[in-house]
């Protein structure tokens, strides 16, 4: 598969009961550096960085990208949603060739332990079982991540394996589409 193959980016914006799902902005911008330089979120993917560095080089309109949704509540974002091929050098494959679409997802703290994670991986979700009918979706997190790890089995994302990495034991799902 070459990652999101033929499909228009973004597409519209993807709305759920309290949530929006769209492309990323300049009004973004602060959000975003807010989001990577958190040390709450940066627990499990190797830290915060520094909100200096973060500043200088932070693009004008981040995340602008096919794969990378922002999560909107109530017009501000509150994080994002990545679909993006996961590296073939990296643990964790269903596939020999490798090629998977793997989705992460970041969440400012204050948007934590309200549903909105899932929320909003369920519908990234769904547009891409729409958009990309017959391919899986796999994730990968820390064991230590209780959050993801629920989250993991409330989208319906069944273990194929455990691995070291990043110096921590990482929990490796897959979802596969329904016609499967």
């Amino acid at each position: 598969m070459t990652h999101l193959g033929h499909v228009v980016w973004p597409p519209a914006p993807i709305k759920t009961e309290r949530l929006v799902l769209r492309g990323s902005e300049a009004r973004d911008r602060s959000a975003f550096i807010e989001l990577f330089a958190s040390p709450e979120v940066g627990t499990y993917i190797g830290g915060a960085r520094p909100r200096e560095e973060l500043e200088r080089t932070s693009p004008a309109i981040p995340g602008r990208r096919p794969g990378l949704f922002v999560i909107e509540l109530d017009g501000s974002l509150i994080g994002m949603i990545t679909l993006d091929q996961r590296d073939a050098e990296r643990p964790g494959h269903i596939r020999p060739d490798a090629g998977e679409t793997e989705l992460g997802y970041l969440l400012l703290p204050r948007a934590w332990g309200r549903g909105y994670a899932a929320e909003a991986c369920a519908a990234a979700l769904d547009w891409f079982a729409d958009a990309l009918p017959d391919e899986p979706v796999v994730l990968c997190t820390q064991t230590a991540n209780e959050g993801s790890m629920r989250l993991a089995a409330k989208l319906g994302f069944t273990e194929v394996d455990r691995f070291e990495e990043y110096g921590a034991e990482q929990w490796f799902g897959v979802r596969y589409p329904p016609s499967h």
